[in-house]
């Protein structure tokens, strides 16, 4: 299968305006419902328009969009705003266009505006790509559905919090370890919005996506403090660029799945959920988390139906078969996922192969209907794993 992240990449840094968002049901007609075409957020009108769509009557506009470099569609973007439909989607791809099925649910779309009339577009459809694209411009997979320029902005109940902690942090190279940033964006998560001791009990599903937001903002601003010295001075040589960009690219990549084991493990401290984080299980096997404990996971004596195994990817479209050899006694394995939406047929593969997926409690609607009463959220999980570890 071609790669085409750099492609994507390319077009979205030239483009006058870029938009990224995951495939949902609703986007390839996998609902049932009256919607067809993908679904654009209403906040990122002026990809389309000029000015916001007023309700009470329909707008369109005829484009011209190459997809993957390769080929091209005569396309409709529309907003609808009669009725009780208040939505943007761009609609009419041709008999043959090979985005517009199930299958495609869970990659992520890409469109970049190259003139009124003309877009690139690309469907990367690999994690290795959605990660390679995200990374690139550090956006969390739960705040991909928008203009990227606004998707990777840092909010501004956080900007003043994220600029004191970088001061403080002097003219060090040294980047702080993902552990520290973690801890980090928890407080100033907290101190931008009280106290969240009770939501983390209460409502974990939203205080896991809250605390991985913050890390994305507080490293991007770490990253341009610590390298503002870099990026205002030439480079002078292709190669020392590119190597100036991997070093980068691969930090990034090495924290995301990092930090969220890290906030997966705090969560489970305060709701009081005991686990052992990256211990040996067989062999050279360090799953993320074995619940109650690694000791009585090697203790043939005890109940392994009283094992809990969890792993945790910020993506898991194809990847997701990886867990399921990491803990060979526990007869049924979680995984908890950041991603937006999977198809049906991997999500069915999911269940044939006794893994259970767990998802922020925001993000269950946008998987398949059919498919939603397999999957827990991170509450559901916690509570699910304490009962059956008492009983």
């Amino acid at each position: 299968m071609q790669e085409y992240s750099e492609s994507a990449i390319k077009a979205s840094t030239e483009a006058d305006a870029a938009y990224c968002k995951f495939i949902m049901p609703n986007d390839v007609g996998a609902t049932g419902g009256h919607q067809s075409g993908y679904h654009i957020h209403k906040n990122s009108y002026s990809l389309i328009f000029n000015e916001p769509g007023l309700r009470g009557q329909n707008r369109e506009k005829t484009i011209t969009i190459k997809w993957q470099d390769d080929f091209e569609t005569t396309s409709r973007f529309i907003y609808y705003g009669q009725g009780t439909r208040n939505e943007y989607r761009l609609t009419r791809f041709g008999r043959d266009f090979p985005f517009q099925s199930a299958e495609s649910i869970g990659s992520l779309l890409i469109l970049c505006k190259v003139s009124n009339e003309f877009y690139s577009g690309y469907v990367l459809e690999t994690e290795y790509e959605i990660e390679n694209f995200l990374n690139y411009f550090s956006i969390s997979p739960t705040e991909a559905n928008g203009l990227i320029s606004k998707v990777s902005a840092t909010p501004a109940d956080l900007e003043e919090l994220i600029s004191r902690y970088v001061a403080g942090l002097g003219e060090t190279d040294d980047f702080p370890s993902t552990q520290e940033l973690s801890e980090m964006a928890r407080q100033i998560s907290q101190s931008a919005r009280g106290n969240e001791d009770a939501d983390t009990l209460s409502n974990p599903d939203d205080i896991i996506t809250r605390w991985v937001d913050t890390e994305y903002s507080l490293f991007k601003g770490i990253e341009k403090s610590k390298y503002r010295q870099q990026l205002g001075t030439p480079f002078g040589e292709v190669d020392i660029l590119i190597e100036f960009a991997n070093t980068i690219l691969n930090r990034r990549k090495s924290r995301a799945g990092k930090s969220l084991e890290y906030h997966l493990a705090k969560i489970f401290d305060v709701n009081n959920l005991p686990y052992s984080a990256q211990k040996k299980t067989e062999g050279h096997k360090k799953p993320d988390f074995i619940i109650p404990s690694i000791e009585l996971y090697h203790d043939n004596g005890y109940n392994a139906d009283k094992l809990v195994f969890l792993a945790s990817k910020t993506t898991c479209k194809d990847r997701w078969r990886q867990v399921l050899n990491e803990a060979a006694r526990t007869p049924h394995k979680h995984l908890f996922t950041l991603q937006p939406s999977i198809s049906s047929n991997q999500l069915n593969e999911m269940k044939d192969e006794n893994l259970t997926l767990v998802v922020p409690a925001k993000n269950l609607n946008t998987f398949p209907a059919e498919n939603r009463g397999d999957i827990l959220t991170l509450r559901d999980f916690i509570v699910s794993a304490k009962t059956l570890i008492a009983t």
